[in-house]
């Protein structure tokens, strides 16, 4: 099963790229996931979408498309997801063949606040409703105060936290599966 994951932080030591490299390794037996860059995706412009996708843009659509599944890890910018996911979210979600649509996807997300990115996951579901997603809906990962649940390492080391991923991620594969049984 290929999953592709999508970080919306842009930052250097991001503790939502750190809890994708942790997904990575608490991946379920049978599940790869794949770590996309959207740093390279330009800021949407319907002309320019007409004219022809951008690189970046075609690329990550590629990537989405041979996908099983989706894991995206958000931060929370005032209350909401950061501007540079939305953005990419706005490219992959346009026509011709939206490539995320009708996909599982899974959501985490880490701060260091106390609602480890709450608000902004469920801005996040919003938008994949429109999309035409399906999300996991338990367990949730909220990574609060993420500055204390990660070594120098970068490596998760909460347990509650470890579990939670490592449980979301089968919920996702279960769901995959019983998605492409239809």
């Amino acid at each position: 099963m290929k999953v592709t994951a999508l970080c919306g932080s842009l930052r250097d030591g991001s503790f939502n790229m750190l809890a994708l490299q942790a997904a990575q390794k608490l991946a379920p037996e049978g599940m790869e996931i794949s770590i996309e860059s959207i740093a390279d995706i330009p800021l949407y412009n319907d002309d320019v979408r007409k004219r022809g996708l951008p690189a970046a843009v075609a690329q990550l659509r590629q990537k989405i498309a041979e996908a099983d599944a989706i894991l995206i890890s958000s931060p929370e910018y005032n209350y909401s997801v950061s501007g540079v996911l939305k953005n990419t979210l706005d490219w992959v979600s346009r026509a011709p063949e939206p490539p995320m649509e009708d996909k599982p996807v899974a959501i985490i997300g880490a701060s260091i606040g106390m609602l480890g990115t709450a608000r902004a996951q469920y801005h996040l579901r919003q938008i994949l409703v429109y999309m035409n997603c399906f999300a996991v809906n338990k367990p949730e990962v909220f990574i609060g105060m993420a500055d204390k649940k990660f070594d120098e390492n970068g490596e998760l080391t909460d347990p509650v936290a470890i579990k939670l991923i490592g449980d979301q991620l089968i919920a996702l594969q279960k769901l995959t599966i019983r998605l492409a049984a239809k």
